[in-house]
């Protein structure tokens, strides 16, 4: 039998959400207040940044004699990491990370010796946790496989997307979602939506469904909705896209040269498709793009996180693992840490969770000495908390709700009565 995820679903935080499952993508799902929603005009290429946001949803409340959680307790939501060699829930690492109240853990192929195995770690991780926790993993299909062992082995998106139709696509990410959800994970960090028809084993590869826009999209889209009607949160990476270089971000920082608006009329757009859809969580490049700032990588440059909140998102973003060479060989994991949060990253990403306390520490230290203001941190764990559908007002004095997409998964992931 499938694990239910042990998500506080908030009532007031769900209030007016609109069931997506039906819309095509693209759409602009409607909000409780919005006339009927009518057909999307056709959206020129060049003018991504332009589409029209997901409908906004009734804020609930926040009492003005709110006090929120120590700075400590609310630094700890905006992490996500890794577990090191670890299998079971009763070694040192997983007391650490729990005690320490991170947002969030990464289940990796190290961490997976069987089914069983993997329901009962994640088990104590939930169970250790304070705050409801953010179980993900990476599982693309193809070569990126978290669970090859337990779920089987499947085509890469690309080949899927020559020989599968969007409905079928859709079906079998419903069964991957339930797969999922049986061994306690909550959150898959996919679809790729980058655009690339290079190399199967390039850097991106046979992980993007097609160099097309419309294609990748489309396939992109109704793998999330397959997630979603299974309980499973999705994450559109790698914004603003990686499928134009062919050097890996995992060892070096690639350097891509386009104007803007070459940018807007293709990668972005299954970027915006996506936003549309309510998309929950959008991963950062480790790519500097010259028409940002070429001196650092997406991942932690205020114009490219304000080039995705201009594209109306208003969920979780969240950088590559900090653990990867883009990052590496610059800076150190707190540091990054920082830049990410103060660039306009929510959450942060590393593989590795041994380090997990000094980013918390240097996160806190950022805003004692003003260089992250605290409303800044506060809007960071309130949208991972509205996320994982736990009501961020009583920790941080501010109200956001989630996006449509995750509202939907914790919706098919609630037991009905």
């Amino acid at each position: 039998m499938r694990l239910v995820l042990p998500l506080v679903l908030v009532a007031a935080a769900l209030v007016g959400l609109t069931a997506f499952a039906t819309a095509p993508p693209g759409a602009v799902t409607a909000g409780v207040d919005a006339p009927s929603p009518q057909a999307p005009e056709p959206r020129a290429a060049g003018a991504v940044v332009e589409t029209a946001t997901v409908a906004a949803e009734p804020t609930p409340a926040v009492p003005p004699d709110c006090v929120p959680a120590p700075l400590e307790e609310r630094a700890g939501q905006l992490l996500v990491v890794g577990l090191p060699r670890v299998v079971t829930g009763q070694e040192p690492l997983v007391a650490e990370l729990t005690d320490l109240g991170v947002g969030g853990v990464l289940i990796q192929k190290a961490n997976v010796q069987s089914a069983d195995q993997v329901r009962a770690l994640i088990g104590e991780l939930r169970g250790r946790s304070r705050v409801p926790l953010l179980v993900a993993a990476d599982e693309e299909g193809g070569r990126v496989s978290t669970f090859r062992s337990i779920v089987g082995r499947t085509p890469a998106p690309r080949t899927l997307a020559a020989e599968q139709t969007p409905e079928q696509i859709r079906e079998q990410a419903r069964v991957l979602g339930e797969q999922l959800g049986d061994l306690g994970v909550g959150m898959n960090l996919a679809p790729v939506v980058d655009l690339n028809d290079g190399a199967h084993d390039g850097i991106v590869g046979d992980r993007s469904y097609s160099a097309d826009p419309a294609t990748a999209s489309r396939f992109a889209s109704e793998f999330a909705h397959g997630l979603a009607e299974a309980g499973v949160l999705s994450t559109a990476k790698h914004f603003p896209g990686h499928g134009r270089t062919s050097v890996d971000s995992h060892i070096e920082r690639p350097v891509v040269d386009v104007p803007l608006g070459e940018l807007q009329a293709a990668d972005l757009q299954p970027f915006a498709d996506a936003i549309s859809n309510g998309v929950p969580m959008i991963l950062m490049a480790h790519v500097s793009y010259a028409a940002l700032d070429p001196a650092l990588p997406a991942s932690l440059d205020p114009r490219a996180y304000q080039l995705l909140r201009d594209m109306g998102f208003q969920g979780v973003a969240i950088p590559d693992s900090l653990d990867m060479g883009a990052i590496t060989t610059t800076y150190s994991k707190p540091e990054a840490t920082v830049l990410a949060v103060t660039a306009g990253a929510d959450a942060v990403l590393a593989t590795g969770g041994t380090e997990a306390r000094a980013m918390r520490d240097a996160l806190v230290a950022a805003v004692a000495d003003g260089r992250i203001p605290e409303a800044r941190l506060n809007e960071a764990a309130a949208r991972v908390l509205a996320m994982k559908g736990v009501d961020p007002a009583p920790m941080t004095c501010t109200a956001v709700t989630p996006t449509t997409l995750a509202a939907r998964a914790h919706e098919a992931a609630t037991p009905t009565r």
